[in-house]
């Protein structure tokens, strides 16, 4: 047993998201400054994001072809150069409108499959390092939500500093750290590296391949329950961080600093809430306890920022919603990994994540379009309302009441129909290593975004 390979993971995990939310806030704090526009920022969310959808859908197989420690370096890179364009394009006098969206767009188009080729394995690095699942899922969402906290705080200060083209330099050099860490420290790792095709690459196989992941989640009824309903709370979660609250921080709190403090509070009482729930967390119904921080986490933000003017109430609300938000991702990482074959991991985590997403790049767009249409008070109003409809799912539909089994509990039998693939000579089996129990691409959870 080795501890090394998850260490590295988390320390990748934490510089990058660190970074990630330093431009979480610098990218639209950018566009206002430079535009005075809410609706442009949400276009610019709007070409960030939906790259990320189409990413997910299709890239499950990719990940295993290709291995997982080679799309998370690769991915890693190519965001450093887009991210890093941003600002020396705009030092040079040459930046468009049109070039930020692209750029913006290059990096959410491989953002998504490096997160996802780093979390699936997750059952492989807490297996290797002798820690159990629900401890290893609570302490990966616990160092994300820390990096984001201290990303969060960093952004502000240096957006009221040096500017925001500081802050899109320091994402970059982040992830070429992340980069170095994952390729240096996941190779050898066995569930790290291409796994073996069962016949010859096809396009035919592959579509087939997408085709049983969706007809495992269509099945699965509380799996398809999750991701609809996270898949809805991206999304209005993605107008909040990339319309709603830059707007409301310029507008009412006054700057950057004040925005990035507020994130920085969620961030750190969700690091709390995860390491709570890791503790503590499944000697309470997990149905309950998931109905609750997502209350918590949700509505509660848009109301109070839609009433006040001052930083203080909101800072009180953002730690309790940071309090029910860490606490989300541990329950669904555990339920998620339960039920979901190890053979069919990959599959399914490409169409999770995809429908996860399905709503973020809208969400940021809508908002955009309410600020400018109707101003910032109806759409946080508006956005809050939906957001607490939702989040009343697990107390209505009877699907949710299956969160309560425990671990090594029988999946739901789900029908499996047959993938087609190309036949495969003998020599080119000779060639081919046989898989290792294990070492199958697992699917992420489907993972709320609220920040």
């Amino acid at each position: 047993m080795s501890r090394r390979p998850f260490a590295a993971v988390l320390a990748a995990n934490t510089i990058s998201i660190a970074g990630s939310s330093v431009t979480l806030i610098g990218v639209p704090w950018f566009v206002l400054q430079t535009t005075g526009s809410a609706g442009r920022a949400g276009v610019v969310a709007f070409c960030a994001t939906l790259p990320v959808v189409i990413a997910a859908l299709v890239g499950g197989p990719v990940i295993d072809r290709l291995g997982r420690r080679r799309v998370s370096a690769a991915s890693d890179l190519v965001c450093a150069a887009s991210v890093g364009s941003i600002p020396l394009l705009h030092y040079a006098g040459v930046l468009e409108f049109w070039m930020l969206c692209a750029l913006m767009a290059v990096g959410g188009l491989v953002h998504t499959p490096g997160l996802t080729a780093r979390s699936v394995l997750l059952p492989n690095l807490a297996e290797h390092a002798g820690t159990p699942l629900t401890r290893a899922a609570s302490l990966y969402d616990a160092v994300s939500r820390g990096a984001r906290m201290i990303g969060a705080a960093l952004a502000g200060v240096l957006i009221a500093v040096f500017g925001a083209e500081s802050a899109l330099l320091l994402d970059a050099a982040t992830f070429a750290v992340s980069a170095l860490l994952v390729g240096a420290f996941l190779r050898g790792v066995p569930a790290a590296e291409p796994q073996p095709a069962a016949g010859k690459i096809s396009f035919a196989g592959y579509r087939a391949e997408l085709a049983e992941g969706w007809a495992f989640l269509t099945r699965a009824r509380l799996l398809m329950g999750i991701t609809l309903m996270v898949m809805m709370t991206n999304g209005l979660d993605q107008g909040w961080s990339a319309v709603l609250l830059p707007v409301h921080g310029r507008e009412a709190l006054g700057g950057a600093t004040a925005v990035g403090l507020l994130v920085s509070v969620f961030g750190g009482f969700a690091l709390l809430g995860a390491l709570l729930y890791g503790g503590w967390g499944e000697r309470f119904p997990r149905r309950a306890v998931f109905t609750v921080a997502f209350l918590l986490c949700g509505a509660p933000r848009y109301a109070v920022a839609a009433f006040t003017d001052t930083p203080l109430p909101l800072a009180v609300t953002m730690a309790l919603s940071g309090l029910g938000a860490g606490m989300l991702n541990p329950i669904l990482t555990t339920v998620v990994y339960e039920r979901i074959p190890e053979e069919l991991r990959s599959r399914v985590s490409g169409v999770t994540t995809a429908g996860c997403e399905l709503t973020m790049p809208l969400g940021g767009l809508a908002a955009g379009l309410l600020v400018d249409g109707f101003g910032a008070t109806r759409a946080l109003l508006l956005f809050g309302g939906t957001y607490l409809l939702v989040t009343l799912s697990p107390l209505v539909f009877p699907a949710w009441r299956t969160m309560e089994r425990l671990p090594g509990a029988e999946r739901e039998p789900v029908e499996r129909e047959p993938v087609e693939r190309e036949p495969v000579d003998s020599a080119e089996l000779s060639r081919t290593e046989p898989a290792l129990p294990g070492s199958a691409h697992a699917a992420p959870a489907p993972r709320p975004s609220a920040n």
